[in-house]
């Protein structure tokens, strides 16, 4: 996989307003040298001693030596063939047999593999709502595709992180995200057809989080050319403050690999953003068990552990999925859960497998439908039918709704009563689903901007509730009067749980 590509060994590393800014210094033009004491690199054809020379100098900073001196410290440059073959769990020979340099003809990221790139380990936005804008765009997919593709790249982290990623229109975004070639303004050109295919800044001011694609590249959704989400995914882990991985499950593993699994992160990937982010919403807070006991409904009842509770006031507060269950309101947020009832002033959370022993993943959207008395957590293509308290079955396909089959999540999901249907968002566009008829109705996807004048952004999550949609996006809350086709009023996310 690509990612952003630090060319020169050198990054200045300097802190204004408590950011990690990452800084590029220019670099001397590279000369093709043969080390001297290194017996199997001389040996070489002279293509993969400069294909060597220059992998070397890129992603594991060999120092580049004046032009027209030839480099004597062979150790050298065999001791960073030796990293590299450490680094990709190679036979550590030093010695560029047809193994490494398999690897180093192998399409990948930008990003330094070692040494100074690791002191960006650790560095991290000090927000948990970051801003992203497409500057220039890949002529290879449409807007609208490339546009999806950002986004469901940004969301694979938000998930695992407790993020939540906003498009702007504005230069002043946090993330800027680029389609370019050879020589952009960075300091750091692509190189053409295959090679690096993008690079990423941690995260900082100026350059930082910027994301630049090689254009030169063909993009695609698929395993033909480069496939965009995958691509994307790697550069933005870069972008939020990770480090490359040795472990070839990693999604940040330097190498691109166009199969991957449905879901692209690792245990590995999850447990480093988690590292990086998990303050993110305040300082979470250790509370003691509360002395509840095995007999109390798992529905309403407490922890039975010590728990850490999240900061449900938190001004960044976001919802992956808000949906009414019989007469309470829940609220999911990464693997984590509110109940607040609505004749009752106290408010129940905790992990959500506190309450629902058997999910032990979050849950991106939820619906309920009251004449059956069942409600429906999706987390990703797989859905839970819930029943009263109790869970209906093994978990679920999405496709059972009739979604074709490129679809594998959605953002979120409401029922409205009045109609039998439930709406399905996803990205820009949205579905209709007649639970009367079990089918999903004609003429769907639609744009949302379409169906729902004055709501422009993606949707974290949806309730219906006292007569009108409510739409969570990012920590607002939009209050839509779907008779008017108009927004009536904003909310704070946070108000919900009585913030």
């Amino acid at each position: 996989m690509k990612v952003m590509v630090l060319p020169c060994r050198v990054v200045v590393v300097v802190f204004l307003f408590s950011f990690l800014v990452l800084l590029p210094r220019p670099c001397s033009t590279a000369s093709i040298f043969i080390p001297e004491a290194a017996s199997s690199p001389s040996a070489e054809p002279q293509v993969d001693l400069e294909l060597a020379t220059d992998y070397l100098q890129q992603y594991y900073h060999l120092q580049k030596e004046p032009a027209g001196r030839m480099k004597r410290s062979g150790p050298t440059f065999t001791s960073k063939v030796k990293d590299m073959q450490i680094f990709f769990g190679l036979n550590v020979t030093g010695e560029l047999d047809s193994d490494t340099l398999d690897v180093m003809r192998s399409p990948r990221c930008g990003v330094p593999d070692v040494e100074e790139y690791s002191t960006l380990q650790g560095s991290r936005w000090n927000k948990n709502v970051i801003s992203y804008r497409i500057g220039r765009y890949t002529r290879d997919l449409p807007r609208s595709t490339v546009d999806s593709l950002v986004e469901s790249a940004f969301s694979v982290w938000a998930r695992a992180g407790g993020l939540s990623f906003v498009k702007s229109q504005t230069s002043h975004a946090d993330i800027m995200v680029e389609f370019v070639t050879r020589e952009h303004g960075d300091l750091f050109p692509f190189d053409g057809p295959r090679g690096t295919l993008a690079h990423a800044f941690g995260p900082g001011l100026g350059f930082g989080g910027d994301t630049h694609f090689d254009d030169d590249e063909l993009w695609t959704t698929g395993n033909r050319g480069f496939n965009l989400l995958v691509v994307a995914a790697h550069e933005f882990g870069h972008a939020l403050g990770l480090k490359h991985s040795r472990n070839p499950e990693s999604l940040m593993y330097p190498s691109y690999r166009a199969s991957r699994p449905a879901h692209l992160l690792s245990r590995e990937d999850e447990t480093n953003i988690k590292a990086l982010y998990n303050r993110a919403g305040g300082r979470p807070i250790l509370f003691p068990r509360f002395g509840w006991t095995s007999h109390y409904n798992p529905w309403t009842s407490g922890s039975l552990f010590p728990r850490l509770l999240q900061n449900r006031c938190s001004p960044d507060l976001t919802f992956d999925a808000v949906s009414t269950l019989g007469d309470a309101t829940f609220f999911f947020r990464g693997r984590y859960l509110w109940i607040k009832h609505n004749e009752q002033l106290d408010i129940k959370e905790g992990p959500i497998s506190n309450f629902m022993p058997r999910i032990e993943t979050n849950i991106d959207a939820a619906f309920w439908v009251p004449r059956r008395s069942t409600a429906y957590l999706i987390h990703e293509s797989m859905f839970w039918t819930v029943k009263g308290s109790r869970m209906k079955g093994k978990p679920r396909s999405l496709s059972h709704f009739g979604f074709p089959a490129w679809v594998q999540d959605v953002d979120a999901a409401v029922h409205l009563v009045k109609t039998g249907r439930t709406l399905f968002f996803m990205h820009d566009i949205y579905w209709s689903y007649n639970e009367n008829r079990r089918i999903m109705d004609f003429g769907y996807p639609k744009y949302i901007s379409e169906g729902f004048p004055g709501v422009n952004a993606t949707i974290n999550a949806a309730v219906h509730k006292d007569g009108f949609l409510y739409f969570f996006v990012g920590p607002q809350v939009y209050k839509y009067d779907n008779t008017q086709k108009r927004v009536v009023g904003v909310e704070k996310t946070n108000s919900w749980l009585g913030c």
